[in-house]
């Protein structure tokens, strides 16, 4: 059992020496994608020598036990280790999401409900501002359209992880906020509502990771730019030059926009930003799709019957349709205890992808 790890082991050993040596770290970029893989190795040997070391351990309590019956309970405690262990190292060997490590551009987009879903897509953006802030991750308001009430017809955020450590495995941005892409559902009593009556509305979360230069490779031929003037709530100009961006990839379809930004230059680079990760996003899907390996769908649309979750504020209670799993500290989650949700996700398409691979 688990032969391949030797490899892996070899792999270690050889990343550990390259690593020590300081000329490797004369180039940046080399030495990002060896620490990279040896962050991603390091779980994997540790866990499989304490699976050996383990399975030495029952053989000799087993030998103890044959002349002291109480060794006979460690041997069971010992048995009890390695399954554990076991079921560990399996998951840890799944094949992981290569863009597990990335940071994340998170878009909200209010939907079926009017100027309820807005307001609920206000609450959203809270309630992901606030688990970033719980993990320690950095968030950045890229770009954002406000509703007359407070609320957001349409905003998009940067979440990252601070300085440039390679997160553990598992808990990159991506990694754990990849679930969150889809439609979100909430039932409650509008502060617009006068007759007290539960209304139910939409809000769209896409979720895409941030792309760097080096992923998509984007011709400028490929690009139209328009610039125009940008509005705030109900059309009222907020700005008197033509600074807002759109950019358009002309091949493909994709488009990018902000106007959030001061400068015309700004808004560019913010757009163009927006344009990389929606670019490898869409590569990365056609990818995965041609091999037959679709990774878990997004809703693009904003359709109360495509919801992945919902917010139930009478009952207080939060329910992910995907995996069953329910909650009834609303209050809570709306203020970033995300990590049971999220969890809840991570371990389902855990057992989804160790049960496909045996």
């Amino acid at each position: 059992m688990f032969e391949a790890v030797e490899e892996l082991i070899g792999e270690h050993a050889d990343l550990e020496k390259q690593l020590a040596d300081p000329s490797v770290h004369a180039d940046q970029a080399n030495a990002r994608k060896l620490n990279k893989r040896y962050a991603e190795l390091t779980p994997i040997v540790a866990t499989y020598r304490s699976w050996k070391q383990t399975g030495d351990d029952i053989g000799t309590a087993r030998e103890l036990a044959a002349d002291d019956p109480e060794f006979a309970a460690e041997v069971k405690e010992l048995e009890e280790q390695r399954e554990e262990l076991t079921e560990k190292l399996r998951l840890l060997l799944v094949p992981r999401d290569p863009s597990d490590d990335k940071d994340v551009l998170l878009e909200i987009k209010a939907g079926a409900g009017g100027d309820e879903s807005a307001l609920f897509a206000g609450d959203l953006l809270r309630m992901y501002l606030r688990y970033a802030e719980r993990i320690g991750w950095k968030t950045e308001i890229i770009d954002s359209t406000e509703s007359e009430l407070g609320g957001y017809k349409d905003v998009q955020v940067a979440v990252k992880t601070k300085g440039n450590a390679t997160p553990e495995p598992g808990n990159g941005v991506w990694a754990r906020m990849k679930y969150e892409g889809g439609v979100h559902r909430v039932q409650r009593v509008p502060s617009t509502e006068s007759q007290g009556r539960i209304h139910t509305s939409a809000a769209g979360v896409l979720v895409t990771p941030e792309a760097e230069e080096v992923d998509v490779e984007i011709h400028a031929n490929d690009l139209r730019i328009d610039v125009y003037r940008s509005s705030g709530p109900g059309g009222q100009s907020v700005n008197t030059t033509d600074s807002a961006v759109r950019i358009t990839h002309v091949p493909t379809g994709v488009v990018a926009s902000c106007q959030n930004e001061k400068s015309q230059l700004q808004n560019k680079e913010q757009a163009m930003r927006i344009l990389r990760s929606r670019l490898l996003a869409a590569a990365q899907e056609e990818a995965e799709s041609k091999a037959a390996d679709a990774r878990r769908s997004q809703v693009r649309t904003v359709d109360r019957s495509e919801k992945i979750r919902t917010y139930n504020f009478p009952e207080n209670r939060i329910s992910d349709h995907r995996v069953g799993f329910k909650a009834y500290n609303l209050d809570q989650v709306l203020d970033g205890d995300l990590d049971a949700v999220i969890q809840a996700c991570v371990d389902a398409d855990s057992a989804a992808k160790l049960a496909a691979a045996q």
